[in-house]
């Protein structure tokens, strides 16, 4: 690590310790850098106006010359800074930010590497009743240049229920039981007589659990100037699960919520499936890794699946 004293009324005067050889050991260097760097981010908002929100970068390039001690980290922050404060968020600024940082190293690297991860506010409506109420949704967004070429990466988590398909069978066939105990003996049941068997608490002998459950999305764009936002791929991931959490809940958003997670019963398998035809279809996305976690409300531990589209170096599981 290196200090940058280039500029300012007694540069000439003060060391820099980069430049006084590495000491015993020499060599290259494939990532040098800072991560945790408190940054803002300038992102647009739904009417098309500006904000800012706090977001955490990590930025880093290759140390390539084997002779110098480190890199100037100050320039990498400098420049990262300069080109946040100042530019909406895209993947078009993350190319210009690595280019930066290449340049800023005077030669000692020809690598970089940056993701800022952030808070996504987005308003959702509710389900039914037609209010409306804020979601965060953890996102990063980041990429690496060399001289073999450059990749852009987006990141988003999405939360939603998942009902087990193995405990809703389970809970019908009990139910199945308790009814043919109350009426097996009769050759007639009226559609009176099963409704109000239905509306008494004691028929519900057994109910299926669900959990809160999230699944993680990496994608590699094809090209960075023609990439889904964060809200697109947010949205193709709600719509393949169709059990997103809810913030604006009435009783009738949440009687929808039941309805909509009994007709998407999931393992974190069907998950990973569903997410994965939904990024197959997206001709932007030149490779994908998601990891769908079902936080179980049966057992301590997790169930996961992850699954990646599979092409030839690319993301792995």
């Amino acid at each position: 690590m290196s200090a940058d004293h280039t500029k300012g009324p007694r540069a000439s005067t003060m060391s820099d310790s980069a430049h006084q050889g590495q000491g015993a050991l020499g060599g290259a260097l494939d990532k040098v850098g800072m991560t945790g760097i408190e940054v803002p981010v300038r992102l647009r908002d739904a009417d098309g106006a500006t904000i800012l929100a706090p977001a955490k970068a990590d930025a880093f390039v290759s140390l390539d010359d084997p002779a110098a001690r480190g890199i100037h980290m100050s320039r990498l922050y400098l420049a990262l800074q300069a080109r946040l404060e100042e530019h909406v968020l895209d993947l078009p600024l993350v190319r210009q930010v690595l280019q930066a940082f290449v340049a800023s190293q005077g030669g000692a690297s020809t690598r970089a590497a940056v993701r800022i991860a952030f808070d996504h506010l987005v308003k959702r409506p509710s389900l039914v009743s037609g209010n409306a109420a804020w979601r965060s949704y953890p996102v990063a967004i980041g990429g690496e240049i060399g001289p073999d070429g450059a990749c852009y990466t987006l990141h988003v988590r999405v939360t939603y229920s998942s009902t087990c398909p193995c405990s809703t069978a389970l809970a019908r066939q009990l139910v199945r039981e308790r009814f043919l105990d109350d009426f097996g003996a009769q050759q007639l049941v009226s559609p009176a007589d099963v409704a109000a068997w239905l509306d008494d608490d004691a028929s519900l002998v057994a109910t299926p659990h669900s959990q809160r459950s999230h699944a993680d999305i990496d994608v590699a764009v094809a090209d960075c100037d023609d990439a889904p936002g964060f809200i697109e791929l947010v949205d193709a991931a709600e719509s393949a699960l169709a059990t997103a959490v809810q913030a604006a809940v009435k009783r009738e958003d949440e009687r929808e919520f039941a309805r909509l997670n009994a007709h998407n019963q999931m393992f974190c398998e069907d998950a990973g499936r569903r997410l994965k035809a939904a990024l197959d279809r997206d001709a932007r996305i030149a490779d994908y890794r998601i990891e769908a976690a079902h936080v179980e409300s049966l057992h301590p531990h997790d169930a996961v699946c992850i699954v990646v589209k599979g092409i030839a170096g690319g993301l792995r599981p």
